[in-house]
């Protein structure tokens, strides 16, 4: 009798482990992304194939491309920002609530970030540094594009760090490639011409497809298609202060579209017919260019030349839907069929500002002045000694690239006629 019991107590247990090893595999947040076809402005395709965005095995459990956000879970597509007032100062409640998961709406966004394999450990080191700053309490998704396969030690390691959902996307072949427009032999014989000179990145081809790409693709990719705002994250980044608020909700709810931490001008080597070719699309598109546009931040002299001034482009916070609008779409067509990206070497930075600099009204570029950042070799320090220990940065003020003659921060604030923050002057210069 007492055997029957024992065994029919063992069943129960053996029950009961079984029920918990499906749930927690139904569950985790390890999962793929069901792809299909898409059509995008412009006319082209979504990738696919190749853009497998599987995590785990065949788990195909995530929203369709093109899915309304509201049937994304734990996103909220409409709701009162007044009913869930954020903490953007020392003064608001919840300002020293860093602890357990952050209330309150979430927005359709995600992080994205561009790494190869052998990247893991930098970008392990990326994900860290957003996670303990500011994700863990909120728990976004992390979107990964590689123009090879993801191997299984870069998606553990990722995955294990990351406390939203992860997904792994294969770049296609068209994205990452020379189009057939270029002249090939052409192409080789400006980098050798970079080499010789000395210019950064001046030789490399695989520098030229990672511009193109993050000019005109990476927000085409199918993976990405469920978002409507990105976070841009690099590896080997630095976040240097906590972050009280979401800066997803500030976007949202602030109608802004791109947003900065820092800017400076572009090396003259790289982009000698950039101009160029943006006055001959403002020539032909001139729907395209907005009232109250940016212009004096890149252009001293009313759009004749280009003061080569642009957002660091590793880090941004954006919009999809504009970067995905026909304007976007046309001005990066444009450009690259002038074929820059190959003949020179434009960098995606200038032409994501010089985008957002005259497409959008000025209002809609925000900068982040709280979001302590560093990338090699440039660091943003919030500026005010009251404000870093508010926020609890860990960054050197001596290191603060804001107010130095080669930023063109300063230059921002003018246009948009912004007090600079107190202690500005007494910065390095």
């Amino acid at each position: 009798m007492a055997a029957g019991s024992a065994r029919y107590v063992r069943y129960i247990v053996f029950a009961f482990v079984a029920v918990t090893i499906v749930y927690f595999i139904t569950h985790s947040s390890y999962q793929g992304i069901r792809l299909q076809d898409g059509t995008f402005p412009g006319g082209s395709q979504g990738g696919h194939g190749s853009d497998t965005g599987t995590a785990s095995g065949d788990q195909q459990t995530s929203p369709q491309p093109n899915s309304p956000p509201a049937e994304r879970p734990g996103v909220m597509s409409d709701y009162d920002p007044k009913e869930y007032p954020m903490a953007m100062t020392p003064n608001d409640p919840g300002w020293n609530d860093l602890v357990g998961i952050a209330p309150g709406p979430r927005v359709n966004a995600t992080f994205v970030s561009l790494a190869r394999n052998s990247d893991v450990w930098d970008i392990a080191r990326s994900i860290r540094d957003v996670e303990d700053r500011f994700n863990r309490r909120y728990n976004y998704d992390w979107v990964f594009l590689n123009d090879k396969p993801f191997d299984d030690t870069f998606k553990k390691v990722t995955t294990s760090l990351v406390s939203g959902n992860t997904f792994y996307g294969e770049i296609p072949a068209e994205h990452w490639s020379f189009p057939e427009w270029i002249d090939q032999e052409k192409a080789r014989k400006v980098r050798e011409d970079m080499r010789e000179r000395k210019v950064i990145y001046g030789d490399s081809v695989s520098y030229r497809h990672m511009c193109r790409f993050e000019s005109g693709f990476f927000f085409r990719q199918p993976l990405l298609m469920n978002y409507e705002y990105y976070w841009r994250v690099e590896p080997s980044i630095s976040l240097f202060c906590d972050l009280h608020y979401d800066p997803f909700r500030v976007m949202k709810e602030n109608n802004k579209k791109y947003s900065f931490v820092l800017s400076l001008y572009e090396y003259k080597e790289t982009i000698p017919t950039l101009w160029d070719s943006t006055k001959k699309f403002m020539k032909n598109h001139p729907e395209h260019i907005a009232p109250g546009n940016s212009m004096r931040f890149l252009s001293d002299d009313g759009g004749e030349t280009y003061n080569r001034c642009h957002f660091w482009s590793n880090f941004e916070i954006g919009s999809l839907d504009w970067l995905r609008s026909k304007a976007y779409v046309d001005f990066f067509e444009s450009l690259d069929k002038d074929g820059g990206f190959f003949y020179e070497r434009w960098g995606d930075a200038p032409v994501h500002s010089i985008a957002a600099g005259l497409m959008l009204p000025k209002e809609e570029i925000h900068f982040f002045d709280d979001i302590g950042y560093f990338h090699g070799p440039f660091t943003h320090c919030p500026t005010g000694e009251q404000r870093k220990l508010d926020l609890r940065c860990h960054c050197n003020p001596k290191d603060n690239f804001d107010w130095r003659g080669y930023s063109c921060t300063s230059r921002y604030f003018d246009l948009n006629g912004l007090e600079k923050p107190e202690g500005w002057k007494d910065e390095p210069k």
